[in-house]
Protein backbone atom coordinates (compact mmCIF):
# COMPACT_ATOMS: atom_id res chain seq x y z
CA UNK A 1 0.00 0.00 0.00
CA UNK A 2 0.63 3.68 -0.46
CA UNK A 3 1.28 5.06 2.89
CA UNK A 4 2.25 8.32 4.63
CA UNK A 5 4.34 7.38 8.13
CA UNK A 6 3.41 10.21 11.17
CA UNK A 7 5.85 9.89 14.13
CA UNK A 8 8.30 11.36 16.19
CA UNK A 9 10.25 9.56 18.99
CA UNK A 10 12.19 6.54 19.40
CA UNK A 11 8.86 4.31 20.31
CA UNK A 12 8.15 5.41 16.68
CA UNK A 13 11.34 4.21 14.98
CA UNK A 14 10.09 -0.29 14.85
CA UNK A 15 6.97 0.65 13.26
CA UNK A 16 8.19 2.71 10.40
CA UNK A 17 11.21 0.22 9.60
CA UNK A 18 8.47 -2.70 9.90
CA UNK A 19 6.42 -1.27 7.33
CA UNK A 20 9.25 -0.68 4.98
CA UNK A 21 10.68 -4.25 5.72
CA UNK A 22 6.88 -5.37 4.66
CA UNK A 23 7.13 -3.73 1.41
CA UNK A 24 4.83 -0.78 1.77
CA UNK A 25 5.27 2.13 -0.33
CA UNK A 26 6.03 5.35 1.90
CA UNK A 27 5.05 8.04 0.16
CA UNK A 28 6.43 11.06 3.00
CA UNK A 29 7.52 10.63 6.55
CA UNK A 30 5.70 13.08 8.57
CA UNK A 31 7.97 14.20 12.12
CA UNK A 32 8.33 17.18 14.56
CA UNK A 33 10.96 19.67 13.54
CA UNK A 34 14.30 19.44 14.92
CA UNK A 35 14.71 20.64 18.54
CA UNK A 36 17.95 21.92 20.51
CA UNK A 37 19.64 19.41 22.44
CA UNK A 38 22.44 19.33 24.09
CA UNK A 39 25.29 21.46 25.46
CA UNK A 40 25.52 23.78 22.63
CA UNK A 41 21.70 23.66 21.64
CA UNK A 42 22.24 22.45 18.26
CA UNK A 43 19.35 21.35 16.41
CA UNK A 44 19.02 17.82 16.89
CA UNK A 45 16.67 15.85 14.13
CA UNK A 46 14.34 13.22 16.01
CA UNK A 47 14.59 9.40 16.10
CA UNK A 48 12.06 8.95 13.58
CA UNK A 49 13.74 11.54 11.18
CA UNK A 50 16.82 10.31 11.08
CA UNK A 51 15.74 6.76 11.03
CA UNK A 52 13.88 8.35 7.69
CA UNK A 53 17.44 9.60 6.02
CA UNK A 54 19.10 5.93 6.82
CA UNK A 55 16.14 4.44 5.13
CA UNK A 56 16.44 7.39 2.17
CA UNK A 57 12.91 8.01 2.43
CA UNK A 58 11.49 11.47 2.41
CA UNK A 59 10.29 13.64 5.27
CA UNK A 60 9.03 16.26 6.27
CA UNK A 61 8.33 18.32 9.63
CA UNK A 62 5.84 20.88 9.39
CA UNK A 63 5.42 23.03 12.74
CA UNK A 64 1.50 22.67 12.12
CA UNK A 65 -1.04 20.82 9.93
CA UNK A 66 -3.85 23.75 9.90
CA UNK A 67 -2.72 25.75 7.40
CA UNK A 68 -3.92 25.30 3.78
CA UNK A 69 -0.87 24.93 1.97
CA UNK A 70 0.15 21.96 4.27
CA UNK A 71 -3.07 20.32 4.11
CA UNK A 72 -2.80 20.31 0.39
CA UNK A 73 0.97 19.26 0.05
CA UNK A 74 -0.39 16.00 2.40
CA UNK A 75 -3.60 15.67 -0.08
CA UNK A 76 -1.40 15.87 -3.12
CA UNK A 77 0.79 12.66 -1.63
CA UNK A 78 -2.64 10.43 -2.75
CA UNK A 79 -2.09 7.81 -0.31
CA UNK A 80 -3.85 5.12 0.21
CA UNK A 81 -3.58 5.52 4.53
CA UNK A 82 -1.57 7.07 6.80
CA UNK A 83 -0.23 5.09 9.84
CA UNK A 84 0.69 7.61 13.11
CA UNK A 85 1.93 6.51 16.11
CA UNK A 86 3.35 9.43 18.44
CA UNK A 87 3.80 12.00 16.34
CA UNK A 88 2.76 14.60 18.69
CA UNK A 89 0.27 17.18 16.23
CA UNK A 90 -3.14 17.19 15.88
CA UNK A 91 -4.05 16.11 12.69
CA UNK A 92 -6.98 18.09 11.70
CA UNK A 93 -10.44 16.64 9.69
CA UNK A 94 -8.49 17.66 6.23
CA UNK A 95 -5.93 15.73 6.95
CA UNK A 96 -7.75 12.55 8.36
CA UNK A 97 -10.54 12.47 5.60
CA UNK A 98 -7.10 12.44 2.61
CA UNK A 99 -5.72 9.73 2.51
CA UNK A 100 -8.50 6.56 0.45
CA UNK A 101 -8.43 4.53 4.07
CA UNK A 102 -8.24 7.20 6.58
CA UNK A 103 -5.84 7.74 9.12
CA UNK A 104 -4.98 4.45 11.29
CA UNK A 105 -3.58 5.55 15.18
CA UNK A 106 -1.22 2.90 17.16
CA UNK A 107 -1.76 3.77 20.70
CA UNK A 108 -0.14 2.03 23.48
CA UNK A 109 -3.56 0.92 25.54
CA UNK A 110 -6.46 -0.99 26.08
CA UNK A 111 -9.13 1.51 24.68
CA UNK A 112 -11.08 3.40 26.15
CA UNK A 113 -8.31 3.11 29.49
CA UNK A 114 -5.97 5.99 29.50
CA UNK A 115 -6.58 8.20 26.06
CA UNK A 116 -3.94 10.78 25.62
CA UNK A 117 -0.11 11.49 26.30
CA UNK A 118 1.11 9.13 28.63
CA UNK A 119 -0.78 6.15 28.49
CA UNK A 120 2.25 3.40 29.45
CA UNK A 121 3.56 5.76 32.55
CA UNK A 122 -0.08 5.81 34.26
CA UNK A 123 -0.71 2.22 33.69
CA UNK A 124 2.31 1.32 35.66
CA UNK A 125 1.41 3.84 37.93
CA UNK A 126 -2.34 3.17 38.27
CA UNK A 127 -1.03 -0.69 39.11
CA UNK A 128 -3.02 -2.18 36.17
CA UNK A 129 -2.37 -5.34 35.69
CA UNK A 130 -2.22 -5.81 31.43
CA UNK A 131 -1.82 -2.94 28.98
CA UNK A 132 -1.68 -3.20 25.26
CA UNK A 133 -2.03 -2.05 22.01
CA UNK A 134 -4.91 -0.94 19.56
CA UNK A 135 -4.78 0.01 16.04
CA UNK A 136 -7.46 2.78 16.26
CA UNK A 137 -9.30 4.56 12.59
CA UNK A 138 -8.44 8.17 13.77
CA UNK A 139 -11.17 10.86 14.43
CA UNK A 140 -11.48 14.42 15.42
CA UNK A 141 -11.90 13.46 19.29
CA UNK A 142 -8.89 12.68 21.37
CA UNK A 143 -8.16 8.90 20.97
CA UNK A 144 -11.68 8.04 20.03
CA UNK A 145 -12.35 6.34 17.21
CA UNK A 146 -13.39 3.09 16.27
CA UNK A 147 -10.63 0.22 17.17
CA UNK A 148 -9.99 -1.93 14.27
CA UNK A 149 -7.28 -4.25 16.13
CA UNK A 150 -6.12 -5.28 19.63
CA UNK A 151 -4.29 -7.13 21.55
CA UNK A 152 -3.56 -7.72 25.67
CA UNK A 153 -0.12 -7.95 27.49
CA UNK A 154 0.47 -8.47 31.54
CA UNK A 155 2.40 -5.61 32.88
CA UNK A 156 5.37 -7.54 34.97
CA UNK A 157 5.53 -6.71 38.60
CA UNK A 158 8.87 -5.43 38.01
CA UNK A 159 8.49 -3.42 34.83
CA UNK A 160 9.47 -0.42 34.26
CA UNK A 161 8.34 2.32 31.85
CA UNK A 162 11.43 2.00 29.62
CA UNK A 163 10.82 -1.73 29.55
CA UNK A 164 7.17 -1.55 29.11
CA UNK A 165 7.88 1.21 26.23
CA UNK A 166 9.86 -1.29 24.23
CA UNK A 167 7.54 -4.39 24.37
CA UNK A 168 4.79 -2.37 23.16
CA UNK A 169 6.69 -0.70 20.36
CA UNK A 170 7.17 -4.16 19.18
CA UNK A 171 4.06 -4.95 19.19
CA UNK A 172 2.93 -2.32 17.46
CA UNK A 173 4.84 -2.54 14.94
CA UNK A 174 3.81 -5.95 14.48
CA UNK A 175 -0.27 -5.55 14.74
CA UNK A 176 0.00 -2.33 12.21
CA UNK A 177 1.48 -4.27 9.34
CA UNK A 178 -1.11 -7.15 10.28
CA UNK A 179 -3.71 -4.59 10.51
CA UNK A 180 -2.66 -3.07 6.84
CA UNK A 181 -2.48 -6.43 5.57
CA UNK A 182 -6.09 -7.54 6.88
CA UNK A 183 -7.96 -3.86 6.21
CA UNK A 184 -10.13 -4.98 3.97
CA UNK A 185 -11.65 -7.31 6.53
CA UNK A 186 -11.65 -5.53 9.47
CA UNK A 187 -14.76 -4.01 11.02
CA UNK A 188 -13.80 -1.56 12.94
CA UNK A 189 -15.54 -1.90 17.11
CA UNK A 190 -16.65 1.83 18.66
CA UNK A 191 -14.58 2.29 21.38
CA UNK A 192 -17.40 1.46 24.74
CA UNK A 193 -18.33 4.53 26.56
CA UNK A 194 -17.64 3.03 30.20
CA UNK A 195 -14.30 3.09 31.29
CA UNK A 196 -13.06 5.50 29.26
CA UNK A 197 -9.61 7.43 31.36
CA UNK A 198 -7.05 9.96 30.69
CA UNK A 199 -3.59 9.58 30.71
CA UNK A 200 -2.40 12.98 31.11
CA UNK A 201 1.05 14.29 30.32
CA UNK A 202 3.34 13.60 32.99
CA UNK A 203 4.20 16.88 35.41
CA UNK A 204 7.88 17.07 36.98
CA UNK A 205 6.06 17.88 39.84
CA UNK A 206 4.43 14.22 40.45
CA UNK A 207 8.62 13.33 40.46
CA UNK A 208 9.30 13.56 44.29
CA UNK A 209 9.20 10.60 46.27
CA UNK A 210 6.82 10.75 49.17
CA UNK A 211 8.21 7.97 51.50
CA UNK A 212 4.61 8.27 53.87
CA UNK A 213 2.82 6.91 51.57
CA UNK A 214 2.07 2.92 51.21
CA UNK A 215 4.74 1.15 49.27
CA UNK A 216 2.94 -0.21 46.49
CA UNK A 217 2.36 3.83 45.38
CA UNK A 218 6.00 4.37 45.90
CA UNK A 219 6.95 1.41 43.63
CA UNK A 220 5.01 2.25 40.89
CA UNK A 221 5.37 5.93 40.84
CA UNK A 222 9.53 4.71 40.73
CA UNK A 223 9.41 2.31 38.07
CA UNK A 224 6.07 4.96 36.12
CA UNK A 225 8.62 7.43 35.94
CA UNK A 226 11.61 5.36 34.56
CA UNK A 227 13.50 6.62 32.57
CA UNK A 228 12.26 10.07 32.28
CA UNK A 229 11.72 12.21 34.10
CA UNK A 230 12.35 10.01 36.85
CA UNK A 231 11.66 9.60 40.12
CA UNK A 232 13.98 11.37 42.78
CA UNK A 233 14.50 11.92 46.57
CA UNK A 234 17.14 14.25 48.54
CA UNK A 235 20.33 12.60 49.42
CA UNK A 236 23.22 14.27 50.73
CA UNK A 237 22.02 17.56 49.14
CA UNK A 238 21.93 16.07 45.81
CA UNK A 239 18.69 15.24 43.84
CA UNK A 240 19.10 11.40 43.22
CA UNK A 241 16.58 9.40 40.53
CA UNK A 242 15.70 6.37 41.67
CA UNK A 243 15.12 4.11 38.75
CA UNK A 244 14.12 0.92 39.37
CA UNK A 245 12.80 -0.96 42.68
CA UNK A 246 10.49 -3.76 44.18
CA UNK A 247 8.13 -3.62 47.41
CA UNK A 248 10.27 -4.98 50.16
CA UNK A 249 9.38 -6.93 53.47
CA UNK A 250 10.23 -4.27 56.78
CA UNK A 251 8.57 -1.18 58.69
CA UNK A 252 9.83 1.90 60.14
CA UNK A 253 9.43 5.54 59.78
CA UNK A 254 8.58 6.79 56.38
CA UNK A 255 11.98 7.51 54.85
CA UNK A 256 14.02 5.44 57.41
CA UNK A 257 16.58 3.33 55.63
CA UNK A 258 16.55 -0.12 57.33
CA UNK A 259 19.60 -1.13 55.16
CA UNK A 260 21.17 -1.30 52.06
CA UNK A 261 19.03 0.88 49.73
CA UNK A 262 15.44 0.02 51.55
CA UNK A 263 13.61 2.62 52.72
CA UNK A 264 10.43 2.69 54.95
CA UNK A 265 7.30 3.77 53.48
CA UNK A 266 4.07 4.89 55.29
CA UNK A 267 3.22 0.89 55.22
CA UNK A 268 6.24 -1.69 54.13
CA UNK A 269 8.79 -0.77 52.27
CA UNK A 270 10.68 -0.34 49.05
CA UNK A 271 13.91 -1.56 47.93
CA UNK A 272 15.35 0.41 45.47
CA UNK A 273 17.51 -1.57 43.01
CA UNK A 274 19.04 0.95 40.54
CA UNK A 275 19.54 4.52 41.11
CA UNK A 276 21.37 7.87 39.41
CA UNK A 277 22.91 10.51 40.98
CA UNK A 278 23.28 13.86 38.95
CA UNK A 279 25.80 14.24 36.05
CA UNK A 280 26.68 10.22 36.90
CA UNK A 281 25.61 6.93 34.83
CA UNK A 282 22.54 4.52 36.27
CA UNK A 283 23.76 2.00 38.81
CA UNK A 284 22.96 -1.08 40.63
CA UNK A 285 22.49 -0.65 44.38
CA UNK A 286 25.65 -2.11 45.61
CA UNK A 287 27.43 0.11 43.41
CA UNK A 288 25.91 3.18 44.07
CA UNK A 289 26.26 2.97 48.26
CA UNK A 290 29.77 2.34 47.73
CA UNK A 291 30.20 5.67 46.21
CA UNK A 292 28.08 7.96 48.78
CA UNK A 293 27.04 8.34 52.60
CA UNK A 294 23.80 7.37 52.91
CA UNK A 295 21.72 9.21 55.68
CA UNK A 296 19.84 7.29 58.36
CA UNK A 297 16.80 8.69 56.66
CA UNK A 298 15.73 9.94 53.27
CA UNK A 299 13.95 12.79 52.28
Amino acid sequence: MRVVFMGTPEFSVPVLEALVAAGHDIACVYCQPPRPAGRGKKERPSPVQAKAGELGLPVRHPRTLRNEDTQAEFAALNAEVAGVVAYGLILPQPVLDAPEHGCLNIHASLLPRWRGAAPIHRAIMAGDAETGICVMQMEAGLDTGPVLLREATPIGAGETTAQLHDRLSAMGARLIVEALRRLPDLVPQPQPEAGVTYASKIDKAEARVDWARPAVEVDRQIRGLSPFPGAWCEIGGERVKLLRSRVAPGHGTPGQVLGGLTIACGTGAVQVLQAQRPGRRAMDADEFLRGIDLPDRLN
